[in-house]
């Protein structure tokens, strides 16, 4: 005799998948701070969004406060901030670093890669240099998060 299926248990397996769909949907979106006059951060962009990342774009002139609003300490900033779930994305930071983060969720509030390294995403026309990507804890402290030889 076939093992009777409970259907409630199938079905909630379905919409258990289906919500797992949504989150992992949302976690493909976030909104990036840039200036209006700055090139490279429109690669940054381009960058995110040829690696599946749904960008909304907010120009600002004066990006100091969004750091500050997301906790992001001015010794590591780049030329732009973007935001994704609770997390600050400051800089150049490559995709893969970004779902990394989502993946492992570590008790943090940010990735940085400061300035604007030569080689990393929206940066390749200034040449090829090795750098890297730090998380940020709550502390404002940094620890190196990953390790990228430029394009």
């Amino acid at each position: 005799m076939a093992p009777r299926l409970n259907r409630r248990v199938l079905l909630g397996g379905a919409v258990a998948l289906a919500s797992a769909g949504t989150a992992m949907a949302q976690d493909r979106r976030m909104t990036a701070y840039k200036t209006p006059w700055c090139g490279c951060c429109d690669g940054w962009v381009a960058h995110m969004r040829a690696a599946g990342w749904t960008v909304d774009v907010v120009e600002r002139d004066d990006l100091a406060p969004i750091r500050a609003r997301y906790g992001v300490p001015d010794r590591y900033a780049g030329c732009h901030t973007a935001v994704v779930g609770a997390y600050a994305v400051e800089g150049h930071v490559p995709a893969s670093d970004v779902a990394r983060l989502l993946r492992d969720r570590p008790q943090a509030l940010a990735l940085a890669a400061p300035g604007m390294p030569a080689g990393s995403p929206g940066m390749e026309a200034a040449g090829n240099e090795p750098y890297v990507t730090l998380l940020i804890d709550r502390r404002g402290q940094a620890t190196v998060f990953g390790r990228h030889n430029g394009a």
